[in-house]
């Protein structure tokens, strides 16, 4: 189907209790001037939060409807055969004023054992931080399954946790089930599977009507305590012109390209659709005869089915590129 095109949706845009201005001061993102946002949903296939399409002839349709008319020629074959008309990846823009909650998610089994759901494997791509930011990722080494249950019991939860500092370039992965949190001051790509399934284990001894509801039991058979030997963070020094790996997993991979000429890029390795998120500048992304804009904070999704395309930057622009390999939907 020739026709298809890039699309761009309208964000879906949250406001949370520990949100802030960033996203609207820097981002652009902003809907009836709400005062804390703290995510804006770039592409979503959760239901009740499904994107719709913003631009070109297919506008006002959401990304469940395109799947459904075009199927693999939106998602990639093998991709389609296996998620049929949901969207398997979440692209949010988040903004933590103060710390989110300490939690964890589960895998693809427990999910599917416990909400007929996926997992939620996850990375954080820094935009902004504060000099004092932090991540916590991953438990300190040596942390036993009955150490954090003591912890839990204690309400000191926060001091088995493996702590990094948070900066601008910044790349955290984070596999379901190992413990994590953002800290304060930090604004940030998410890239994920689609779920929405969170197990908070401590809230910051939030009260009154920021008070949340923690599920410290079910976090207990989630948590990964093996794992020690990738939690910390990955900085990667672009080259420009190319698109360097960050993150390549069997849910999605991620690179980075730091654009500054124009070039080209085929995508006949690989059956799956392709993300692309504009955090820093402004170009034109061209294909089959069509070419759409994209600037600072605005994210497209270009179809399966379009395999060439041409980046050509109007100023000096940085984007994420992110897709499935369709080898690992199989």
């Amino acid at each position: 189907m020739n026709n298809l095109y890039p699309f761009k949706f309208k964000p879906i845009i949250k406001e949370r209790v520990w949100g802030g201005s960033a996203l609207s001061e820097l981002y652009n993102k902003q809907q009836n001037s709400l005062p804390n946002i703290g995510e804006s949903w770039e592409i979503s296939g959760i239901q009740d939060n499904l994107s719709v399409v913003e631009n070109g002839f297919l506008a006002g349709n959401n990304i469940e409807e395109l799947i459904e008319i075009y199927m693999g020629d939106i998602t990639g074959d093998a991709i389609y055969e296996k998620f049929g008309n949901e969207f398997p990846l979440l692209i949010k823009l988040i903004e933590a004023k103060e710390n989110l909650s300490v939690q964890v998610h589960p895998n693809d089994d427990l999910a599917k054992k416990r909400h007929h759901a996926y997992g939620k494997t996850e990375m954080w791509y820094i935009l902004e931080s504060n000099c004092d930011s932090k991540i916590y990722t991953g438990f300190k080494e040596g942390v036993t399954k009955e150490a954090y249950q003591e912890a839990v019991k204690n309400g000191n939860i926060t001091d088995l946790l493996n702590v990094e500092k948070a900066e601008k370039g910044d790349v955290f992965f984070i596999p379901a089930g190992r413990v994590h949190a953002l800290g304060a001051g930090v604004t940030l790509v998410e890239i994920q599977q689609t779920s929405d399934i969170t197990y908070r284990i401590s809230d910051w001894n939030r009260t009154g009507a920021e008070k949340r509801e923690l599920h410290t039991d079910l976090a207990l058979d989630a948590l990964d305590f093996t794992e020690t030997s990738t939690r910390k963070k990955i900085n990667v020094k672009p080259t420009p012109n190319i698109f360097n790996n960050l993150i390549d997993c069997s849910f999605f991979t991620a690179n980075l390209l730091n654009l500054n000429e124009k070039i080209s890029k085929n995508y006949y390795f690989n059956d799956s659709f392709v993300i692309y998120i504009c955090i820093d500048g402004e170009l034109m992304i061209s294909c089959n005869n069509s070419a759409e804009k994209i600037t600072k904070g605005e994210t497209i999704l270009l179809p399966a089915m379009i395999k060439e395309v041409i980046f050509e930057p109007v100023i000096e622009s940085q984007i994420l590129e992110v897709y499935i390999n369709s080898e690992s939907a199989i």
